[in-house]
């Protein structure tokens, strides 16, 4: 079972809509004592990063998920679901992230090369570069276009937690992840074939998982 985590800020119906599409059961809720029952979590995301900390700080599912991934459980998030995997942003002012990789979310700058002006907020399809073609994440499939919707972009600490990028106004971090906990920038359920695997390939992960803790 999939949980999606509902804290009143994701984009649930179309992430459960993919999660049907591959006849993967699953469940909605912010409730923590239901979800504690998935083998593992996807934190999906729209808005400001200060009003989705804030409400998860209300609800306390900040302390909760965290003790989840210390519990080496995984967690996959999605777009600002992602960014909130971090340690803070500079949205609205510093915010404090959930603290799970290491980096910040910072504004695209919008910078102009070459006579091209990068507009903000970065929204339409780009193609995936793999830096760590063999992990899970991305096995078992080639580096394709993908739908992004952001004005924030991660500046990650150490590239170890980079697994694939995009370029758009540099490199953005678009695929990122360490052990356990995973996420993406742009939006997998929607993004075609390629993203409904990247989806497949986190719920196999997770079934590995559960299989070997059993």
């Amino acid at each position: 079972m999939i949980g999606i985590v509902d804290y009143g800020m994701g984009n649930l119906h179309s992430v459960s809509k993919a999660l049907e599409r591959l006849n993967v059961p699953y469940v909605v809720s912010g409730d923590r004592e239901e979800l504690a029952d998935c083998a593992g979590l996807i934190l999906p995301g729209v808005g400001a990063f200060a009003d989705a900390m804030k409400i998860l700080d209300e609800r306390r599912l900040t302390p909760w998920l965290k003790t989840w991934v210390a519990d080496e459980k995984p967690l996959l998030g999605i777009c600002l679901g992602m960014q909130l995997l971090f340690e803070e942003s500079e949205e609205h002012g510093r915010t404090a992230g959930l603290s799970l990789l290491p980096g910040q979310a910072v504004r695209f700058r919008g910078k102009t090369r070459a006579g091209r002006r990068y507009k903000v907020p970065h929204m339409g399809w780009n193609k995936l570069n793999y830096t760590q073609p063999e992990h899970p994440l991305v096995r078992d499939t080639e580096p394709g276009h993908v739908y992004f919707v952001h004005s924030y972009v991660v500046e990650a600490t150490t590239s170890e937690v980079v697994i694939a990028t995009a370029e758009y106004d540099g490199d953005v971090p678009a695929i990122v992840g360490r052990n356990h906990v995973f996420g993406t920038q742009f939006h997998p359920e929607k993004s075609s074939d390629l993203g409904m695997q990247l989806l497949r390939n986190y719920v196999t992960y997770v079934q590995e998982r559960q299989a070997s803790n059993q």
